[in-house]
């Protein structure tokens, strides 16, 4: 059995007052004008994986105005691991709440029953926005293969926010530096070898593929100099980098200093030189690689895929919905009509979301 969602409630989440959406296994077309509440549907699904969500706003933000009561999101979802009831909520704007199965829970324990992929508009500057975009979309991919990576990530930043503040204190006692070192060589050199083990799983899913969508070369690169991918040789560079970092006020080695080269293989152009469709054409063979391979392991993830179809001609939708199929993910695409879908036919389920005074309403139609 793939992995997806058989029901999602929504409660006071952005434009939706309620939203209750029941549905099986297939593909689900999201259709209906712009400003209706389509992305907010998908992005109260995004939260059911580790992390801030599709657009990395703050439990604050995704709460209903006027009322501003708080929220919730709920969701049965079923896959190859069982079925699980999970439930994410905010009161008043407070951080977020997460249980699985009626029992509280960490965040990170997200990644080990949900692999949530998606591609958003404003991933369409991927390639030519700062570092730090990349570094987040390879981490969520470096996620999707290894749940793990969430702990790691999170132990090395913390450690590293106490490092900074030493730096900028101008704290000069090596003891004070010794214990944070430590935590961030041993987290740091995790986040490496996963990153790099993503890369090369994503390169074999590409290799192994037929598909109409262009294959991207991708190398993890620093911005300054080679990032050290042993404990022990990141622990080395930390401590020899500390005058260098006390005058900079933060830490200038590490994995926080990676960046994904992306190469157009068969042009060989990069990534960052190429046109605004080639970009976008590597955006969705590289969403649809890491799917491959998560599926080859028995993984098949969600995939949100907000306004995917409106800058593809029917020919290359065709391509993509075909592929999707032969996944058998269960993929959340948003579009302003039913003709953007037209190439799925009743390999997908519909529905159709409206704005009547600020207020979303949701209705699944045919079938």
């Amino acid at each position: 059995m793939s992995l997806h969602l058989s029901k999602l409630t929504l409660s006071h989440f952005r434009s939706h007052q309620r939203a209750d959406v029941t549905v099986d296994a297939r593909p689900v077309a999201i259709w209906g004008p712009n400003g209706a509440g389509k992305t907010n549907l998908i992005e109260a699904i995004s939260l059911l994986s580790p992390g801030r969500g599709m657009r990395r706003a703050s439990a604050q933000d995704m709460t209903r105005r006027p009322e501003a009561l708080g929220w919730k999101v709920s969701a049965l979802l079923s896959g190859p691991r069982g079925t699980h009831e999970l439930n994410i909520r905010s009161e008043s704007g407070a951080a977020r709440v997460v249980e699985i199965d009626g029992k509280p829970a960490p965040q990170v324990a997200l990644g080990r029953i949900a692999r949530v992929l998606w591609l958003i508009p404003s991933m369409d500057r991927l390639w030519i926005e700062a570092p730090e975009g990349r570094r987040r979309f390879l981490d969520r991919l470096t996620l999707s293969f290894f749940p793990d990576h969430a702990e790691a990530s999170l132990s090395y930043e913390k450690a590293m926010r106490e490092r900074n503040r030493l730096l900028k204190d101008q704290v000069r006692d090596a003891h004070w530096y010794g214990a944070l070192e430590k935590q961030m060589a041993s987290s740091g050199a995790a986040i490496q070898g996963a990153r790099q083990a993503a890369l090369d799983r994503l390169a074999q899913a590409q290799r192994s593929a037929e598909t109409h969508f262009p294959v991207a070369d991708l190398e993890l690169i620093s911005t300054e100099a080679d990032i050290p991918t042993t404990a022990a040789d990141l622990r080395d560079a930390l401590a020899e980098g500390r005058f260098r970092d006390t005058a900079a006020g933060r830490t200038l080695v590490g994995p926080h200093r990676a960046d994904l080269y992306g190469v157009f293989a068969a042009k060989g152009v990069p990534a960052s030189e190429c046109s605004t469709g080639e970009q976008k054409a590597l955006l969705i063979s590289l969403i649809l690689a890491n799917a491959r391979a998560l599926a080859a392991d028995g993984d098949t993830p969600i995939l949100l895929l907000d306004e995917v179809a409106a800058h593809l001609d029917a020919t290359r939708r065709a391509a993509l919905y075909d592929e999707i199929c032969a996944l058998g993910a269960q993929a959340w695409m948003t579009g302003t009509g039913p003709e953007l879908f037209a190439e799925l036919g009743p390999r997908a389920q519909q529905i159709v979301v409206r704005d009547e005074h600020g207020r979303s309403f949701v209705e699944k139609t045919g079938e």
